[in-house]
C-alpha cells in the first residue's frame, strides 16, 4: 500500500508528464474501442436469421457484357427450384414500391413481392398472423407488414390479421405481422410484402419469361452443405437451364453465391479493414508514446534507485515501486479511454449514415473484448516500462549511481538504443498513416472533381409508382407525363422539369438493355453487347443538362405510331460505329430486336458510378416505350422541402391517389455515391493526425526530459566554450536520428502496404513520389519543431547556475 501511495505522489508531482501519458493512452484506446464496436457490429454480428451462416445469396452474371452481380430471371429461378438439391428452401423477392391510401393521404411505401416462402427460407416468424402460403403465391391478394408499420401506421389495431389495406389501388388482406428486418438486408424504408412475385405493372407474361432478371434469390443450404460444395453444383443446373430454355436471354450468365453477411456487408469490407489498420497503428503509437515517456523518466531515476537500494531496499521493492508507477498511467488512461469510447460510440452510427447507406438509428454495442484488449495492451506497455529500467538500474553499481545525481543522466547505452527505437517506431506508423491519408485525400479530391456529364446541382429527384389497371396502356402512362410536365411547368421557381425510368448512380436504379448492329452478322440475342439504358420524357437533356453534341433532342413528333429512335452518348458512337457518322445509322435494341434510328449525340454521363465511365449510353422517349415505375425530375433554385411541396400540389392535380417518394437533390445521391471515399477520407485523415500529433509529442516529451536530465552536462559544456548553435546542433541532431531512421523505414511500409488501398484510390498511384515525399517533409519539419524547442530551452541554461547544482 505505501508503494501504491508513493506512486500516486510521484504522480501528482509531475501533472505534466502524468496528463501527457494518461490522454495519449486514452486517445488510442477510445478511438479502438470506437472503431472495432462498429465493425463488430456490422461485419461479426450475424444477421437475426435463424442460422445465418446457412443462408446465400445468388447472383446472376453476365462476364462477357461487364455486368456482375445482377438479379436472377423468373425462368431461372424457377427452373432452378424445380431441379436443384442443395438447399433445403428457395426463395426470391422481386423488390417493389406500393402507393398506399385509404390511411390518410396517399404515401409511396417500399418492401417486395415474394414467393410464399420466402419469408421460412430466411427463418423469419410473424410477431402475429401466419406467413404466406403456397396456393396465395400467385393469385391472392394478401400482405404482411414490419412491426412498425402495425404500430405507426395501424395505431397497434390488435384486429390487424384479416385487415384490408390499399396497395396500388387493390384491397389486400393482412396475414402477418413481421418482426423489423435488418436495415442491412431491406433497407431504410421497407414496410410490406405481398405476393405475386413473377409479375411487374406494365410488363406481359411473354416479355417476363424472356429471361430478365429482377429476382433477388435466397437459398438456405441442406445441413453440412458448405457453399463450396454448393457452387460446385451450380454448373450442371446452368447446363440444364441452357438445355432446356435455348432461346432465353440470360443462358450465358454464370450464377454465383454469397453469404449473407458478405452479401450485406462485402463492399465495405475493405475500407473498414483499412480502418481498422489505421486505428490500431493510432494505439500502437500512443503505447510506444507513453513507453519513451515512461523509460525517459524512469532512466532520469535511477540515482534514486541506487539510494533505495543503499539504505536496504531489495529489487523486488523497486521493481514494484516503478510498475505501480506506471500501471497507475495506463489504468487512469483505461478508465478515461473506456469514457471517451462509451461517448463515440453512439454517435459512430450517426456520423456513418451521412457517408453510407447506413441506419444512424442503427444501436451499436461497446465492445467490450477490444476494450479490455485495448487496456490490457496499454498495462502491458505500462509495466514493461516500469520493470526494463528499474531493474537494469537496480543491476548497476551503487557509487556510480549515487555520483550521477548531481550530473544527471539520460540512460545507458542500451536503454538510449531501445528509447530510439521506441521513437523510430512511432515516426514509422505515422509516415505509413500520414501516405494512406494523403492518397485517400488526393484520391477523393480527383474523384469529386470528375465531370459527371449533368449538372447535379439544383436537381430534385422523386419518385412515382403508376398502379395498375388505371396506367396499365402506355397511352396512359404517356397522358400523365404529358399532363405532369405541364402541370410542373406552371409552377414559379420551377425552371424545368421532365420524367425518366432511372436515376443515375443510384443504387438498383439503373437500367440495361442489349444492342447490335443490324448490318454484317447479327449476333444471337445471348451474345449482344449491353449498355445503360433511359427511357426518358420531353425536356430530359434540358433538365439534366446534358449536353446536346449532334442531330437533335426527342419532340411530339416520337410517338408510338412513328418510326423508333434513340439517342446515343459520344463515347458509344465511338465504340459501335468508329469514325463512321452515328446520325441515321440503325440499332435493334432490347430483347425484341427493336430497330431505332440514331437521331442525336449527346455527352457521355456517369450513370452507375463516379468512377467508371460507361462505355455506350441509349436514351428512348417515353411516349415510345415507359413504365409504371418512374422519377419526377424538377430544376429549380428553390430548397428541397420547398420544391417537395410544390410538386406534390401539381401531382395531385394530375392524379391524388399518386404519392412521391424519397425526395431529395440529385446532389445528395453523388455525395452518397461518393460516401465511402469521403468517409476513410475524413477518418483516415483525422488518425494521421492524430498520429502525428502524438508522434510529435512522443519526440518534444523525450528531447525535453532528456535535456532536463543533461542539465549538467550542457551547462558544462557551455562553461568550456560551447556556443548557442553547437548546443542546438548536439540535441537536434541527437533527437532527429532515431526520426531519420523512422522515416526510411516508414516510406518502405508506406510503398509496401499502398498495394492495399490501390483498389480504394481513384487515378492516384499508391506508389506516388510526389506524396511520398511531401509526407516525409512534413514529418520531418513536425519533428525538427519537436526537437528545437528544447533545444532552444537548453540553451538558455545558465552554465554558473548548472555547475552550481553539480
Amino acid at each position: 500500500m505505501n508503494h501504491l501511495r508513493f506512486a500516486l505522489r510521484k504522480l501528482r508531482q509531475s501533472p505534466a508528464f502524468t496528463a501527457l501519458a494518461v490522454v495519449t493512452l486514452a486517445i488510442g484506446i477510445g478511438l479502438n474501442t470506437a472503431i472495432f464496436s462498429l465493425i463488430n457490429d456490422l461485419f461479426l454480428r450475424p444477421l437475426p436469421f435463424k442460422e445465418p451462416d446457412r443462408l446465400v445469396h445468388m447472383y446472376s452474371n453476365a462476364r462477357e457484357r461487364n455486368l456482375l452481380e445482377l438479379a436472377v430471371s423468373v425462368p431461372r429461378f424457377q427452373h432452378y427450384r424445380d431441379s436443384q438439391t442443395i438447399f433445403d428452401g428457395f426463395g426470391a423477392e422481386n423488390i417493389s414500391a406500393f402507393t398506399l391510401t385509404g390511411l390518410g393521404d396517399a404515401v409511396q411505401i417500399f418492401g417486395g413481392q415474394v414467393t410464399s416462402n420466402y419469408f421460412d427460407v430466411l427463418g423469419v416468424h410473424p410477431i402475429r398472423g401466419r406467413n404466406f402460403l403456397p396456393e396465395e403465391e400467385e393469385t391472392a391478394n394478401v400482405a404482411m407488414v414490419t412491426e412498425s408499420f402495425w404500430r405507426n401506421r395501424l395505431g397497434s389495431d390488435a384486429n390487424v390479421i384479416g385487415r384490408g389495406i390499399n396497395l396500388n389501388g387493390a384491397s389486400h388482406t393482412i396475414v402477418g405481422v413481421l418482426p423489423d428486418l435488418p436495415f442491412s438486408w431491406v433497407g431504410p424504408t421497407a414496410e410490406v410484402w405481398t405476393t405475386k412475385p413473377f409479375e411487374i405493372a406494365g410488363l406481359s407474361y411473354e416479355r417476363i419469361m424472356r429471361g430478365s432478371g429482377f429476382l433477388r434469390v435466397v437459398g438456405r443450404l441442406k445441413p453440412g452443405m458448405t457453399i463450396g460444395q454448393a457452387r460446385a453444383a451450380l454448373p450442371s443446373l446452368e447446363q440444364s437451364y441452357r438445355a432446356r430454355y435455348p432461346g432465353k436471354l440470360d443462358i450465358s450468365s454464370v450464377m454465383t453465391l454469397k453469404t449473407l453477411s458478405e452479401d450485406t456487408t462485402g463492399n465495405l469490407r475493405p475500407a473498414f479493414a483499412t480502418l481498422l489498420a489505421a486505428v490500431a497503428f493510432v494505439l500502437l503509437i500512443a503505447c510506444s508514446n507513453v513507453a519513451n515517456l515512461l523509460l525517459v523518466r524512469f532512466t532520469g531515476r535511477r540515482r534514486e534507485i541506487a539510494l533505495r537500494m543503499a539504505i536496504g531496499a531489495s529489487r523486488g521493492s523497486i521493481v514494484r515501486l516503478f510498475v505501480f508507477e506506471s500501471l497507475l498511467v495506463s489504468l487512469f488512461a483505461g478508465l478515461i479511454g473506456s469514457f471517451v469510447a462509451w461517448q463515440l460510440v453512439p454517435l459512430v452510427p450517426k456520423m456513418a449514415a451521412n457517408f453510407l447507406p447506413f441506419d444512424p438509428a442503427t444501436s451499436v454495442e461497446l465492445s467490450l473484448p477490444m476494450l479490455g484488449l485495448a487496456i490490457a495492451l496499454s498495462l502491458f506497455s505500462g509495466a514493461a516500462m516500469g520493470i526494463y529500467p528499474a531493474l537494469q538500474s537496480s543491476r548497476g553499481d551503487l557509487v556510480t549511481g549515487l555520483k550521477e545525481g548531481g550530473r544527471g543522466s539520460s540512460g545507458s547505452a542500451q536503454q538510449m538504443r531501445f528509447r530510439k527505437i521506441l521513437i523510430g517506431a512511432q515516426v514509422a506508423l505515422s509516415v505509413t498513416l500520414l501516405t494512406g491519408a494523403a492518397l485517400l485525400i488526393t484520391s477523393f479530391v480527383r474523384l469529386n472533381r470528375q465531370n459527371i456529364g449533368y449538372r447535379a446541382e439544383n436537381l430534385w429527384i422523386g419518385f412515382v409508382t403508376l398502379p395498375d389497371p388505371r396506367y396499365t396502356d402506355p397511352g396512359a402512362r404517356q397522358r400523365f407525363a404529358e399532363r405532369t410536365i405541364d402541370a410542373l411547368r406552371s409552377v414559379a421557381g420551377v425552371e424545368s422539369a421532365t420524367l425518366c425510368a432511372d436515376i443515375p448512380l443510384l443504387s438498383q436504379g439503373g437500367n440495361n438493355t442489349i444492342y447490335t448492329r443490324p448490318d454484317g452478322e447479327i449476333l444471337p440475342i445471348d451474345k449482344r453487347a449491353a449498355a445503360a439504358f433511359h427511357n426518358v420524357a420531353a425536356n430530359y437533356f434540358r433538365t439534366w443538362a446534358i449536353p446536346l453534341l449532334a442531330g437533335r433532342e426527342f419532340n411530339e413528333h416520337d410517338t408510338p405510331d412513328r418510326p423508333n429512335v434513340i439517342i446515343i452518348s459520344e463515347s458509344g458512337a465511338k465504340k459501335i460505329f468508329g469514325q463512321e457518322n452515328s446520325l441515321g445509322k440503325t440499332l435493334l435494341i432490347g430483347i425484341d430486336s427493336t430497330p431505332a434510328e440514331i437521331v442525336g449525340i449527346v455527352g457521355d454521363v456517369r450513370s452507375r458510378k463516379v468512377s467508371q465511365p460507361d462505355e455506350v449510353e441509349l436514351y428512348r422517349p417515353w411516349a415510345q416505350q415507359s413504365f409504371s415505375f418512374l422519377s419526377i425530375d424538377v430544376r429549380s433554385r428553390l430548397p428541397v422541402d420547398t420544391v417537395t411541396k410544390l410538386v406534390r400540389s401539381a401531382l395531385a392535380t394530375v392524379d391524388p391517389t399518386l404519392a412521391i417518394a424519397l425526395p431529395q437533390s440529385m446532389s445528395e445521391i453523388v455525395a452518397q455515391a461518393l460516401g465511402e471515399t469521403r468517409l476513410m477520407t475524413w477518418l483516415l485523415g483525422i488518425f494521421a493526425a492524430v498520429a502525428v500529433l502524438l508522434a510529435s509529442i512522443g519526440i518534444y516529451g523525450a528531447v525535453a526530459f532528456s535535456v532536463e536530465q543533461r542539465t549538467g552536462e550542457i551547462g558544462l559544456r557551455m562553461a568550456l566554450g560551447a556556443q548557442t548553435r553547437d548546443v542546438l546542433r548536439l540535441v537536434v541532431r541527437q533527437g532527429m536520428s532515431p526520426v531519420v531512421a523512422g522515416l526510411a523505414v516508414g516510406l518502405v511500409i508506406a510503398v509496401v502496404s499502398g498495394q492495399i488501398l490501390a483498389a480504394q484510390l481513384y487515378q492516384v498511384s499508391p506508389y506516388n513520389p510526389l506524396l511520398l515525399a511531401s509526407t516525409a517533409i512534413l514529418l520531418t519539419v513536425v519533428a525538427l519543431l519537436a526537437c528545437f524547442f528544447p533545444a532552444r530551452r537548453a540553451t538558455l541554461i545558465d552554465p554558473i547556475q548548472a555547475l552550481r547544482t553539480e
